[in-house]
């Protein structure tokens, strides 16, 4: 399924997830790229169509989610890197200078990642989300210190200017160690 526009509502309700994810794909012409729970007690729902359909899909999402819905995006054109780093099949050949960016939801970690991926020349290594980490997610990237530099700042700035809460951290380490590295490509 190539991806074109993205859309996301994060819940912090496991049944509300599911009636949504239902609710969504049934009130417009999308396909759930992901439906499933997140810690902790959180659902997220992840669907991809055009654009006018996937806005349609996850403004009906946002109403039926009510009081429940944590966070939320729409990604026209989202970036051919943030699938792959979210699944964990992204292919980084070697590691230079790494940045990651650590957000309180998985919604804004999504937008991070497509802002970095967009901004410069990095490679996602990794966008890892909510299991084991208390609700909150990280993006890792790797190119040349000032494009890894660039992409961190674009994607701090895009989460910040959402509105999804606050950035938690971010770095960039211009030269990690090579037990660091093994450990990443691992």
């Amino acid at each position: 399924m190539k991806l074109r526009t993205i859309g996301c509502v994060e819940l912090n309700s496991i049944s509300a997830g599911l009636h949504v994810a239902d609710e969504m794909v049934k009130a417009a012409e999308v396909q759930l790229v992901l439906s499933r729970p997140t810690c902790p007690g959180r659902y997220l729902v992840i669907v991809t169509g055009d654009t006018g359909a996937v806005k349609s899909s996850v403004a009906h999402g946002r109403e039926i989610g009510a009081d429940m819905v944590v966070d939320w995006f729409v990604i026209p054109s989202v970036h051919e890197a943030v699938i792959p780093a979210m699944n964990g099949t992204a292919v980084c050949p070697r590691i230079d200078a790494l940045g990651c960016i650590e957000t309180c939801t998985t919604a804004a970690c999504v937008l991070a990642a497509d802002a970095a991926a967009k901004a410069g020349q990095v490679h996602l290594i990794e966008l890892r989300f909510a299991a084991g980490l208390g609700g909150k997610a990280f993006i890792v990237m790797t190119g040349e210190v000032s494009s890894v530099q660039a992409s961190v700042d674009a994607g701090v700035a895009v989460v910040e200017g959402e509105g999804s809460g606050p950035v938690l951290s971010h770095i960039v380490i211009p030269s990690p160690s090579e037990d660091l590295k093994k450990h990443l490509l691992g």
